[in-house]
């Protein structure tokens, strides 16, 4: 597994090694060993979340303010362009975003860590989204920024305005939003 650092310290873009022939393809999308080898963290995984949207829908910016979730994402179907907001108060790079492609074809995966919000927008016809978390869901505890606040000016690629959920219709500005320490 490579290990590539973005501009926000902590969350970390992965590529894992992929066998592949003309029969199709093998690659480990976790191992604890490897992941801790690469990344000098060893995450305490507890639930599987599995998610699958049609083109233009955009889920996010979510996060959980109490029991908060580092998340390992990855796409296993489609393509998606894949968002965290660094929610941290105290770190450097407070507010700033960082996006990636994530696709069944790449392979490449995110590492999320806990006080950040998460966000994805499907690219192609739909996508399969897996995440792993740290923490269990807890409905009480999550919260949702507005996925188009201009103080954070997330830059999407959209073709025409998203298809959103009701929660993510009515997210809180980024100023007004609950954050972490």
């Amino acid at each position: 597994m490579q290990v590539v650092t973005t501009s926000i310290p902590g969350l970390l873009m992965l590529e894992p090694k992929v066998f592949g022939d003309a029969r199709g393809f093998f690659f480990e999308s976790y191992n604890e060993n490897a992941f801790h080898a690469a990344t000098g963290l060893r995450p305490n995984f507890v639930q599987d979340n599995h998610s699958r949207s049609a083109r233009g829908v955009l889920r996010g910016l979510h996060y959980q303010i109490q029991q908060a979730q580092g998340k390992l994402v990855r796409v296993t179907a489609g393509e998606v362009f894949d968002v965290a907001v660094d929610l941290r108060r105290s770190s450097p790079t407070f507010g700033q975003w960082f996006g990636a492609n994530l696709s069944a074809e790449n392979k490449r995966m995110m590492w999320v860590p806990e006080g950040f919000a998460h966000g994805f927008l499907v690219l192609s016809e739909c996508a399969e989204f897996l995440y792993k978390t740290t923490d269990f869901y807890a409905p009480e505890f999550e919260r949702c920024i507005r996925w188009d606040d201009p103080t954070i000016a997330i830059q999407w690629p959209l073709e025409t305005s998203p298809l959103l959920s009701a929660k993510d219709l009515h997210g809180v500005a980024f100023k007004d939003a609950e954050l972490f320490v």
